[in-house]
């Protein structure tokens, strides 16, 4: 059945169902179902009102804080060119319905105005009745509404399809992705592909994710392991379980009440919460913490030579120990001889070689430093790369310029710290161009990163002051980069 065709079957549908007239047929139960919810909420389906108009100045400060702003890159490239390809307009709203971002052929969105499906008006069902995107919010799965099966009379020349996005980490709705179009534009492949476009981006909201609990361990491991052998947890902010001590039991996801200090693990223990910085600590009560661990400072940045200082005593350090050490540190969890072996060889690693050597380190560093099962460091440790990490993360370009001797391991060939090292470098480099301030560039400049930037010298030569003593420094080696 063609469109016009199906669109002339569904009106009549409409006006039999809505006029209480006896029909042939029945509106599909998605649809009976929203149509059933909406005229519960009191939607008139006569309304020739527009939704809803949020604030504009409400609309920035909702889209500024959303977590779907962070995957609008994803979703822009699988839907926007298809959409306006089609005729159709992209769409992305929060969990209450209200259209966040709007994009696509611009004769479109005119049409789009006349109905305001436009950026801050509400589409829920209890405002505007059966749509797309209420719709999907209100089953929770992907939808297809076509013409007369929007309740308000007024958007039966319209087609879209949606699906809702869910958090990866609480499982709660955040919004919905909707392409919408005239009715002549109608295509039964849009349900997939807004289905595909949900679904790439939770994706990239678990990896995100994943980061963020990267980071939450790497910042806050050290107060697990002061708990020493007392069992205990670490926490998201959600009460997410991220890091654990020997615990009999424990579930993936523990329900932390705002300001409780004490929770329910659910078999009839009682444990201990702490604020954290970030997330939580989890502890059972009279457990006592250990006192008195070793401290470990690592100085992996540059091209000198790699050096532990364990309790005030300083050990030089071969390339492979260092190398084992940095990967510890940016690892705080842990890591298994095999995970090891991978980060420091590849594949042609073995296994037996990493645990020879970590027997070796531990003799070296001396007890209370390194544990096994799985490796990882138990001291109280710091280190320059981590350091330099922190500074950047928190917009401290000055203090990452002091901390940062060179590049991390600059001799080093393993994979994961080639990778680690290209990264801090790229992410350095990148604050320090667009903070645009002369002096940062000029200090990154004498770095050994730095030194051989041409852009470096590029932006600098641009930003000095024509009287400035250290133009024809720089200028001479902007030639000598150029050339």
């Amino acid at each position: 059945m063609d469109a016009p065709e199906q669109a002339r079957r569904l009106s009549q549908l409409y006006d039999d169902v809505l006029g209480g007239n006896r029909a042939p047929d029945a509106p599909r139960p998605l649809v009976a179902a929203s149509w059933e919810r909406s005229l519960a909420a009191a939607v008139d389906p006569e309304l020739d009102a527009p939704p809803v108009i949020v604030d504009h100045d409400i609309v920035e400060s909702i889209r500024e804080n959303h977590p779907l702003r962070a995957v609008l890159p994803v979703l822009r490239q699988t839907l926007t060119t298809i959409a306006d390809e089609a005729s159709h307009i992209m769409i992305i709203t929060d969990a209450q319905g209200t259209i966040l971002w709007r994009e696509g052929a611009a004769d479109v969105r005119r049409q789009a105005d006349r109905i305001a499906l436009s950026e801050g008006a509400v589409w829920s069902e209890e405002q505007i009745g059966t749509n797309g995107m209420g719709t999907a919010l209100a089953v929770g799965e992907p939808v297809q509404i076509h013409s007369a099966e929007h309740l308000v009379r007024r958007i039966h020349e319209w087609t879209c399809a949606a699906a809702p996005v869910h958090d990866p980490d609480t499982g709660k709705l955040l919004g919905a992705v909707d392409v919408s179009g005239p009715l002549r534009t109608v295509h039964p492949a849009m349900v997939a592909l807004v289905t595909a476009a949900a679904q790439l981006a939770e994706g990239q909201l678990r990896v995100r994710m994943a980061a963020a609990d990267e980071m939450l361990r790497a910042r806050n491991m050290r107060h697990l392991m002061a708990l020493g052998d007392a069992p205990g947890a670490l926490l998201t902010p959600t009460g997410r379980v991220l890091a654990v001590q020997p615990l009999e039991w424990l579930p993936d996801r523990l329900v932390v009440p705002d300001g409780a200090d004490r929770i329910d693990l659910g078999d009839g223990r009682e444990g201990v919460i702490e604020p954290l910085d970030e997330g939580f600590l989890l502890r059972i009560p009279g457990t006592p913490v250990r006192r008195g661990r070793p401290s470990l400072r690592l100085k992996v940045l540059g091209a000198g030579q790699p050096i532990a200082v364990v309790g005030g005593r300083e050990i030089a350090l071969t390339l492979r120990r260092a190398e084992v050490l940095a990967l510890l540190l940016l690892h705080p969890s842990g890591l298994t001889a095999e995970q090891l072996m991978l980060q420091l060889y590849g594949d042609e690693g073995n296994p037996t070689t990493v645990r020879a050597e970590m027997h070796r380190l531990r003799n070296l560093l001396g007890g209370g430093v390194l544990d096994t099962k799985p490796y990882r460091i138990v001291a109280d440790v710091t280190g320059d790369v981590t350091d330099v990490q922190t500074a950047l993360r928190d917009g401290d370009l000055h203090a990452a310029l002091e901390l940062y001797a060179g590049p991390l391991l600059a001799r080093s060939d393993a994979p994961a710290l080639r990778a680690e090292r290209d990264e801090l470098d790229a992410t350095f480099r990148r604050a320090v161009l667009d903070a645009e301030d002369s002096e940062l560039l000029w200090r990154f400049a004498q770095t050994p990163t730095g030194a051989e930037d041409q852009e470096i010298f590029e932006s600098l030569n641009a930003g000095l002051p024509p009287d400035d003593p250290r133009r024809a420094a720089v200028a001479a080696r902007l030639e000598r980069l150029v050339d």
